[in-house]
């Protein structure tokens, strides 16, 4: 009975998530490269596959698009085990460029676009879409070795999506990219998503996460160290700490008044404008005790609890983890 439950709750979560993997590991001579990773991609979600350089994360993409294999463990893809035709539904954007340089865009573009399945009539109206849509139709005729970082990152992009696949790997995408030309593909990405796309993002830059990802996982030395819904771990990590700004007359006299109560921090009073602005940690989140000691002495312009934000999420578990090692 015990089993029969197991296998029909291990076939809901490969029917739920677009991608699972169930403790791969991988192992490159001495080194440990993935340490039983077990992971659940949700379906039609942004994906922050996170960590430090050495953490694992090209291993595992590499494993999910089936350019190296695990030496254990499985993957699941769209409620299947992982097999060489699911290649067709997946699109990857590597930060290593790999177009050829002395190749023409156009002749190029449509030669992958070919490779992943589409006719060539297919293949030039979405084409044609795309370089409409980004405002690059003059780049048809250039050479890639003519292109910048980014703009050779841009035909990329579309090479990547261009066949609509149900699951796309993006390897620090804005790489290259000036903030407005990273702001374009950030759309891009969300419009993917809403369209139906499941997107995994592996990035170090902390802010997109914030902007983009709706999960993460944290890869440390080959292991998972974290991983869940962004905003449940964001309220896992909160220290019950909340800044104050009040409008009041006598800001010296109760700011002494509040450092005796309670646990003060980044004081700061402007007698001009009234204003006296403070951090405060409340123990056991005990903020009803002090909106009521407040709110007889002051005016309450603002009283916000502070959530870490992913960099400092990322940065406190990968310390930890190397503090016990």
């Amino acid at each position: 009975m015990f089993l029969f439950h197991f296998h029909i709750f291990e076939q809901n979560a490969c029917m739920n998530n677009i991608l699972v993997t169930k403790e791969v590991t991988k192992q490159y001579g001495q080194h440990l490269a993935l340490d039983k990773v077990s992971l659940e991609i949700p379906r039609n979600s942004i994906y922050g596959l996170l960590g430090p350089n050495g953490a694992g994360k090209t291993t595992l993409i590499r494993i999910i698009n089936q350019i190296t294999f695990p030496d254990s463990g499985e993957v699941f893809f769209d409620g299947e085990p992982l097999k060489a035709e699911h290649i067709a539904n997946i699109g990857y954007l590597p930060e290593e460029r790999g177009l050829y340089k002395k190749m023409k865009v156009g002749e190029q573009v449509l030669y992958l676009a070919q490779l992943k399945g589409l006719s060539k009539t297919d293949a030039k109206s979405r084409l044609k879409y795309w370089f409409d849509r980004l405002e690059i139709g003059d780049w048809w005729n250039k050479k890639v070795q003519e292109l910048s970082k980014g703009m050779a990152q841009k035909i990329q992009f579309i090479v990547t999506v261009l066949h609509e696949p149900k699951l796309l790997i993006f390897d620090e995408p804005f790489s290259g990219f000036d903030p407005i030309n990273a702001n374009i593909i950030k759309d891009e990405i969300l419009l993917l998503r809403e369209k139906g796309a499941s997107i995994i993002f592996s990035t170090h830059r902390m802010e997109s996460v914030e902007e983009l990802c709706e999960y993460i996982a944290l890869l440390h030395q080959g292991e998972k160290i974290l991983d869940g819904k962004l905003t449940d771990i964001k309220k896992a990590y909160k220290n019950n700490i909340f800044e104050v700004g009040l409008e009041v007359e006598n800001g010296d006299v109760l700011l002494k008044e509040l450092a005796e109560k309670f646990n003060l921090s980044s004081t700061k009073f402007d007698p001009n404008e009234k204003q006296l602005d403070f951090t405060v940690q409340l123990p056991d989140n005990n903020s009803g005790e002090m909106l009521a000691y407040l709110s007889n002495r002051a005016n309450i312009n603002h009283f916000v609890e502070t959530v870490p934000s992913a960099n400092e999420i990322f940065i406190k578990n990968v310390q930890d983890k190397g503090s016990h090692e």
